[in-house]
């Protein structure tokens, strides 16, 4: 049974990849706190991201290669489809760095609960599956 078929799942497996790449993207305004010149970045929000309700199901078709290691399946890309977009300029040290460690944090803290109750869901679902498929008396 293929999964990606089902648009709740492949709804899904979309938001928690575009979870994962905001956490990648928090991690990473977080590691250059101290670079001068820097500017954080973040991700448009989930729903603009995807464009629309039938966006998940093309885009389901082919999977994102996201580490080097990676196979390539046909059709697929080495790259993510997500976009990170610059911040707004909060606060700017001398130094020209705008990166806020609080507001990162709470950044980070939010893409983890969002990233935690989208696996919760997809568990409460997959046991509805199994649920279902089961035998009678089982």
């Amino acid at each position: 049974m293929d999964l990606g078929g089902i648009p709740l799942f492949s709804m899904l497996r979309e938001r928690l990849g575009y979870l994962s790449e905001r956490q990648r993207v928090i991690a990473e305004n977080v590691s250059n706190s101290d670079t001068p010149g820097f500017t954080p970045s973040d991700m448009k929000p989930f729903a603009v991201q995807i464009g629309g309700a039938a966006a998940p199901l093309a885009m389901a078709k082919t999977q994102a290669v996201t580490q080097p290691g990676h196979m390539v399946a046909p059709g697929a890309s080495r790259r993510t489809s997500y976009k990170p977009v610059r911040g707004r300029d909060s606060e700017t040290t001398l130094d020209g760095n705008s990166v806020v460690l609080e507001e990162e944090m709470l950044k980070m803290a939010d893409a983890r609960m969002s990233y935690d109750a989208a696996i919760g869901f997809y568990q409460k679902s997959l046991n509805m599956l199994r649920l279902a498929v089961r035998a009678p008396g089982r």
